[in-house]
């Protein structure tokens, strides 16, 4: 399904600017330094592979990972290094509980390793053990298992002591100093884009429930997502039609889900769409809360797609034809509605001019200049929110 999404902006690079820090820096380290307790294990290969599957000991998709995933040829060479001793970079775990472990950085290397081991993926373009190419594990030569066999991966583990008390700022949680290294450990190579960021840095029952109903069934038919069919969740990031994706790669279709909880709160409208959606992700609900939110998108996202006859949210159609579905009025319809739940009967029953209203709103070029809210400002949200409440519902 190819279906063209219009995220508008959501000042994706915006940076804040420090204020100067006027403090004694010397004196300042010794009164708020802290050591981040770790330790280092060496995992031999079987047994992490046997650790992955049983998923007794290994968390392999915690879900501030990103869902990039690495072609043969990388997972081959990997292997390669393997073979040959070379010095692989050491996987980064988490202890969330005693002995259970989430993968904060390393996952590609862990899901090759399982993956050649239960002979997903032959080997191709190596360049050193070149007879080796197009060889799968489970026909290897008795050499070459014994190697694998007996080879290592290093894990640096951040223990749950790492909680730490700093004066006159409290104590120094363990998820924050899991944000901290996160952040670190991915500061080279391919950076994060904010929603992956959020994602890392916001566990909890709100972030679960973002990425569950990033899985709904209607939002994935509207966006255009492959739909969740997979009995296995572990299946769930290995669709290859859903890893092309652009919305569920970069994880935008977590960010569109985080939009609607982002401008419901009248209040939190204020700033650029990155600032709104920061602080959205960084309000901690409990589970029953975040069951209760989750609840409240699906109601009233299923209504507006029969109230449109299954195509809410599209704009009109481009130079070249084709309709847009747009975030902006994703956001506004489902805001609008919430704030204007208790007239739904209402709503329900005037749908003929509702659909009429909006296509009135699409035609007029000052309101859909509205509609498509350019620059995502706190203004342009606001605009469009009420002039959605208006359709829904006119005064």
């Amino acid at each position: 399904m190819n279906i063209e999404v219009d995220l508008g902006e959501t000042d994706e690079f915006e940076e804040e600017t420090a204020a100067a820090d006027t403090r004694d820096p010397d004196e300042f380290l010794a009164q708020n330094a802290f050591r981040i307790v770790y330790q280092t294990n060496n995992f031999l290969l079987p047994q992490i592979r046997d650790m992955i599957e049983k998923r007794e000991a290994i968390n392999l998709h915690p879900e501030y990972q990103r869902r990039l995933r690495w072609t043969p040829s990388q997972k081959s060479r990997l292997i390669e290094s393997l073979l040959l001793n070379i010095p692989v970079p050491p996987v980064f775990f988490y202890e969330s509980s005693a002995a259970r472990y989430e993968v904060m950085d390393g996952q590609q290397r862990l899901n090759t390793i399982r993956d050649f081991f239960a002979g997903a993926f032959a080997l191709s373009g190596l360049k050193v053990l070149t007879p080796l190419n197009g060889l799968r594990y489970p026909k290897a030569p008795p050499r070459v298992k014994r190697t694998l066999d007996r080879a290592s991966l290093s894990a640096i583990v951040l223990l749950m002591e790492s909680e730490s008390e700093r004066p006159d700022q409290g104590s120094l949680s363990v998820t924050d100093i899991r944000r901290l290294v996160f952040d670190r450990l991915n500061t080279g190579g391919m950076k994060l884009n904010a929603q992956e960021l959020r994602n890392a840095q916001n566990p909890g029952p709100l972030n679960e429930k973002v990425v569950e109903l990033s899985r709904f069934d209607l939002f994935t038919e509207v966006f255009g997502i492959p739909a969740y069919t997979e009995k296995d969740p572990e299946d769930f990031y290995v669709n290859p039609e859903r890893q092309k994706n652009s919305l569920y790669k970069n994880m935008k279709d977590c960010e569109l889900v985080l939009r609607y909880f982002a401008l419901r709160d009248n209040a939190n409208i204020r700033g650029s769409m990155k600032a709104m959606l920061d602080r959205a992700m960084e309000v901690k609900l409990n589970s029953a809360e975040a069951d209760a939110a989750g609840e409240e998108f699906k109601t009233r996202f299923e209504f507006l797609y029969n109230l449109f006859d299954k195509k809410p949210f599209v704009l009109k159609a481009s130079t070249e034809g084709k309709e847009r579905v747009s975030a902006a009025l994703y956001d506004a319809s489902m805001v609008a509605l919430n704030n204007r739940w208790d007239s739904k009967d209402l709503i329900e029953e005037d749908k003929a001019q509702v659909i009429q209203r909006m296509a009135a709103a699409n035609a007029d070029e000052d309101q859909y200049e509205v509609l498509v809210g350019r620059g995502n400002t706190a203004e342009a949200v606001r605009d469009r929110i009420n002039l959605l409440e208006k359709i829904l519902v006119p005064e």
